[in-house]
């Protein structure tokens, strides 16, 4: 199982976190207590923070989507054996998701990152093959590519790979 996907109490035995300070806006009660948060996944090195409330269990919240995402975009999961098989179907979660040929999910719920690791991965495995990729998600080449576009650096990264090895890319708009 990808760590995007992990509940959120087993991404935390995962994690290591730190309590911070924080510089900026937030009134006079800013510095006086640690809120800040800094989550780092252990088994990979990847970090993210919460900053911004003044609240360490909102900071540690937000510092664990945002590691979700880091993780879905920097950590690829592949299959090995026959097991790819399986990695060639569209998860459950994927396939609730699918309404009308269309992906439904908004960036901020708690599904995106699980979906867009998958999505990485699929087209990991099959050699950035776009197209076949979208056939396998069951969603069209412009589902596809709007999906990622809602987390642009997931698309910039695809883009380069694709640039690499002399293929054409795909703008957000596609």
């Amino acid at each position: 199982m990808h760590p995007s996907c992990l509940p959120a109490d087993q991404l935390l035995k995962e994690v290591r976190i730190d309590f911070t300070r924080t510089r900026g806006p937030g009134g006079q009660h800013r510095n006086k207590v640690e809120t800040g948060v800094r989550v780092v996944h252990v088994p990979t090195g990847i970090t993210a923070t919460g900053f911004e409330r003044r609240s360490r269990e909102l900071n540690l919240r937000n510092a664990l989507f945002r590691l979700r995402i880091k993780l879905a975009l920097d950590h690829r999961q592949t299959t090995s054996g026959g097991a790819e098989s399986s990695a060639l179907r569209p998860s459950e979660l994927w396939s609730r998701r699918i309404a009308k040929g269309r992906m439904v999910v908004s960036t901020g719920h708690e599904d995106f990152p699980a979906l867009l690791a998958e999505a990485l991965d699929l087209l990991l495995l099959v050699d950035d093959d776009v197209p076949g990729a979208a056939r396998l998600l069951r969603v069209s080449t412009a589902q596809l590519i709007r999906f990622l576009s809602l987390e642009p650096e997931s698309l910039a990264e695809l883009n380069a790979r694709l640039k690499r090895h002399g293929r054409k890319g795909y703008s957000s708009r596609s």
